[in-house]
């Protein structure tokens, strides 16, 4: 028999799985996680069968594989959330895409939504990476749900336009809304009221926790009457009275009466939930009281343990535990590894009402606002180094094991986060607007927030001009002009750098002014004009001169304009600096980016295998830091080289590694 000798060697740079003969190993890629975005249901549950039925019946459209759309209106509190989870959880099977939820209450700001957010977090829980381009999001969400059949809960909608904007190409969305959305009929959609118990089917409700000792049939009928038959009254003044076991039923039902008309506000919406809502308030505990002051106070929508111990909330993890148990506050399900928390909007109401008064009402908004500046200037300074004008931050707050971690928590803070910097610019706290938006630049450049990146920004220039800061001026103009230059709002960018060129007399700090010319830049290679390109870019790198990451990113920004100049050959040689400068610095994120540039310049200078050897680097590293959006553009590039060598094999490895990543 001939010897064969076998070698398993596998040399050069590889692209994706690699299969051998023999024993074989398959390392498959790992497939995104199934979302189930919408929360568990509450235990109790009653009344509510036709509109479970609604439910079932649309499970019909969506099984032949079209799009089922069932809205369910009716007063805040009435039960519209708890009835959609029972459903998905009834019913999670059917979904074999996920559920996914969208609270447009978080997402909205002066009565407008930001709906390109809210598919951008859609299409990232169903493992697709949202394209920077906002319209592109919308199309390639309908690619994306056409071959998934999920469940969507869209919960505090107000207008169906909203709702259009989101439609699957199939599957079943759910909206929840106070107001009618009659309109949605045109869209197929079934649009059902939802009323509150009756008083029969509240008192059962109720006498289902409490049993058949407490409270006579009477004393129950009225309590759920005061309670304007809403389950979210009647859970949280029946998880009291199942605390307290000696509180007899008709002692709450007196006090219920004589505190009618209470809340104004509260009475005119929400069928007199202020006195219910008071009541409930009261019997809490000192800490319990103590943090729904912050929740009354808190701009925002969310709030977490350590929000609450840096508020001065004392035994803040009893606290939340406490409002939690009389479902005044619900857990939210997100990306990030923090809990926190959500409060009804009746409920924060309420909150408000009772805050309105209270003497520490600044300094607590002052502790919220400190806390979010902090901790968003930790996060900013966890993802590199780079100029900032502010102070170190965060003193005595965590910081954060990696960027990746920071950026998840700025993404899950970015509604709290866009209401803090809002609330701080109408009290007129100028220094910490500007600061604040200063360190949101890695969340708005990096996931695209683009409304929330302008409305912040226009804040912060104004507040830097009152705070006498022209360098501040310069900067939030400049990150101002990148929002809408990534808008291809090319006019309104280059206005913001006229503005901010006003101001450069009086800074003196050379780099602020380094990064106008970065951004001029930019705009010049948009406009088809390199060789200025060139100019602006080389004034960035003398203007960073002494800051190596800043010399780093400006030689990057310049070899780029120079290959789009014909000028290959010396941008490889500016790039042999950089990366130089890069490996001394240990600057991880730039070796990764290099590479890229490198692959171009190589490529147009026709030494196609160098170009695929230094694509495939920028590939391989942008993978091992989730890099997603950079590992496409290199992967791109590796296509068209491909193309180029006839390499059929690299092509498609590349083309296949391109449709992993986009879902």
């Amino acid at each position: 028999m001939d010897n064969y000798e076998v070698s398993n060697k596998v040399s050069g740079t590889v692209y994706g799985n690699v299969f051998q003969g023999g024993n074989i190993t398959v390392h498959p890629e790992p497939r995104a996680p199934i979302p189930h975005q919408v929360r568990p249901p509450r235990e109790s549950f009653v009344n509510r069968e036709p509109e479970l039925a609604a439910l079932v019946g649309a499970l019909e459209r969506v099984a032949a594989g079209r799009l089922g759309i069932v809205v369910f209106t009716g007063l805040g509190g009435v039960g519209k959330t708890e009835l959609i989870a029972r459903f998905a959880k009834d019913y999670r099977s059917r979904f074999p895409g996920g559920d996914l939820y969208a609270d447009f209450q978080a997402y909205r700001h002066q009565g407008g939504v930001d709906l390109s957010e809210i598919v951008a977090g859609f299409l990232r829980a169903l493992g697709t990476e949202a394209p920077p381009v906002e319209a592109e999001r919308f199309t390639r969400f309908r690619t994306v749900t056409a071959e998934r059949r999920c469940l969507f809960f869209l919960d505090n909608v107000e207008h169906a336009a909203e709702v259009r904007a989101l439609l699957p190409t199939c599957g079943l969305v759910v909206v929840a809304s106070r107001r009618r959305l009659p309109a949605l009929r045109m869209d197929g959609a079934e649009v059902r009221q939802l009323g509150p118990l009756s008083a029969r089917a509240g008192a059962d409700l109720v006498r289902a926790w409490l049993g058949s000792e407490r409270g006579t049939d009477g004393e129950l009928a009225e309590l759920v009457e005061l309670c304007g038959g809403l389950p979210l009254a009647l859970n949280a003044v029946g998880s009291q009275l199942l605390d307290r076991d000696s509180l007899p039923v008709g002692r709450v039902v007196a006090e219920l009466h004589d505190r009618e008309g209470g809340s104004a506000l509260l009475d005119d919406e929400e069928s007199e939930l202020g006195a219910t809502y008071d009541l409930v308030h009261e019997r809490l505990s000192p800490q319990g009281r103590a943090l729904y002051q912050l929740i009354g106070v808190h701009p925002g929508p969310f709030v977490s343990a350590e929000l609450a111990c840096a508020a001065g909330v004392v035994q803040a993890a009893a606290a939340l535990k406490e409002l939690r148990a009389v479902h005044l506050l619900d857990e939210v399900l997100d990306d990030d590894q923090e809990s926190r928390f959500r409060t009804h909007d009746v409920v924060r109401l309420h909150a408000y009402d009772r805050a309105r008064e209270l003497p520490g009402r600044t300094e607590l908004l002052a502790r919220v606002v400190a806390y979010y500046r902090g901790r968003a200037s930790l996060a900013d300074r966890a993802m590199g180094a780079r100029l900032r004008l502010q102070e170190d931050g965060g003193e005595g707050l965590p910081g954060f094991g990696s960027g990746r971690a920071a950026l998840e928590w700025l993404h899950a803070e970015r509604a709290n986060l866009r209401a803090v910097v809002e609330e701080a610019a109408k009290r007129q706290w100028h220094g910490e607007v500007w600061r604040l938006c200063e360190s949101l630049w890695p969340l708005y450049h990096g996931r695209k927030l683009y409304q929330d990146w302008i409305a912040t920004h226009r804040l912060g220039v104004e507040a830097a001009q009152w705070d006498n800061r022209p360098d501040a001026v310069v900067r939030m103009r400049n990150q101002l002009a990148r929002a809408h230059f990534e808008r291809q709002e090319y006019r309104l960018a280059a206005e913001q750098l006229a503005l901010g060129a006003e101001q450069v007399p009086l800074v003196a700090d050379r780099r602020v002014v380094g990064v106008l010319h970065e951004t001029d830049g930019l705009l010049c290679l948009a406009d088809g004009r390199p060789g200025d390109a060139v100019e602006r870019f080389t004034l960035a790198r003398e203007a960073n001169e002494g800051d190596a990451h800043g010399e780093i990113v400006q030689s990057y920004n310049l070899a780029q304009a120079l290959i789009a100049d014909g000028r290959a050959a010396q941008a490889l040689a500016v790039l042999d600096g950089a990366t130089a400068q890069a490996v001394d610095t240990h600057d991880n994120d730039m070796l990764m980016k290099l590479p890229l540039v490198r692959a171009r310049g190589h490529r147009a200078l026709g030494q196609l295998d160098l170009a695929v050897a230094h694509a495939g680097d920028c590939a391989r590293q942008a993978r091992e830091r989730s890099q997603y959006a950079k590992e496409a553009q290199a992967h791109t590039l590796l296509v068209a080289l491909a193309e180029e060598l006839h390499d059929e094999e690299l092509a498609e490895r590349s083309r296949e590694r391109l449709r992993e990543l986009r879902g």
